[in-house]
């Protein structure tokens, strides 16, 4: 019983020890925020700038980003990039924005896409508001980039956007600790990235859900990212081996990439050793 009760405090005072090195170090945080995923929203309407609820959910988007950004300060964050990345890349209202994070926003054709800006200097990415994949029969609003993708793989996983922004931020050792959206891409990103602090905002049935009240969510975000951030060493980066062979399957094709195959009606294939290459081609073929 001693043995047990010494095995504790030694865990107890590594975990303090943890903290109080990131408190003096200071961590730097990368904050994706979508759209989709964020509490209560349901329909296309309320996450498009036509939309009636549209002004309403793009402040409880921001709040929720906030959240974020609160717990990350709390675990000794010092610096905090936020990319606004669902749509036009203009949705988090910058004036409502917590004042101690920096806010990337509009649209670039660089492959980063919703996560330009990420290097080797950060410690940790987050993503708020995320998705389930396209095909995804009961996730809220469920879609890969474009309502054109059916689907798309880097060697042989099918990736929800949430996954191929984890292997960019992979190439720079950077770990996703965090990701809050429907119970659907909470499942997802378990499966894939393995040890993975998530929020379920709501649960999806298609086209209905049951969702958290945006406070509670709120709540959750800021509880878990303290946590997550607390303790970074339980996450690692995601990764896929090189070369990365990219299928693309989609409604209606667009021109081929260069050094792009069409291997089927609808499908493309593209390899290489460089992963923001085949990002480019998916972007350019989406």
């Amino acid at each position: 019983m001693k043995k047990i009760w010494i095995f504790l405090f030694a865990i107890l005072m590594f975990s303090s020890l943890a903290y109080v090195f990131n408190l003096e170090k200071g961590l730097k945080v990368y904050i994706s925020v979508d759209m989709e995923g964020i509490a209560g929203v349901v329909s296309g309407g309320e996450v498009s700038s036509r939309g009636h609820d549209y002004d309403y959910f793009r402040e409880i988007m921001t709040l929720e980003t906030n959240a974020a950004v609160e717990g990350a300060i709390a675990a000794g964050a010092v610096e905090i990039v936020v990319r606004d990345g669902h749509g036009a890349k203009t949705n988090i209202l910058p004036g409502l924005l917590h004042k101690k994070a920096k806010l990337f926003r509009g649209i670039t054709d660089r492959p980063e896409n919703m996560m330009l800006g990420i290097d080797e200097t950060f410690d940790a990415v987050m993503f708020i508001g995320y998705h389930a994949k396209a095909g995804t029969a009961d996730g809220v609003l469920a879609h890969t980039s474009s309502g054109n993708v059916i689907d798309f793989s880097i060697n042989g996983i099918s990736l929800p956007e949430a996954g191929y922004n984890a292997l960019v931020a992979g190439l720079y050792e950077v770990p996703v600790v965090l990701v809050a959206g429907d119970n659907w891409i909470c499942e997802q990103v378990k499966n894939m990235f393995g040890n993975v602090e998530t929020v379920e905002t709501k649960v999806g049935f298609g086209s209905a859900e049951l969702g958290l009240h945006p406070e509670v969510a709120r709540a959750k975000i800021k509880e878990k990212t303290v946590r997550a951030l607390r303790d970074l060493s339980r996450f690692k980066p995601y990764k896929l081996q090189a070369p990365y062979t990219m299928v693309l399957k989609v409604k209606k094709e667009k021109p081929l990439y260069p050094g792009a195959e069409r291997t089927a009606e609808n499908e493309f294939t593209f390899t290489s050793p460089d992963l923001l290459k085949v990002l480019d081609a998916f972007n350019k073929m989406k």
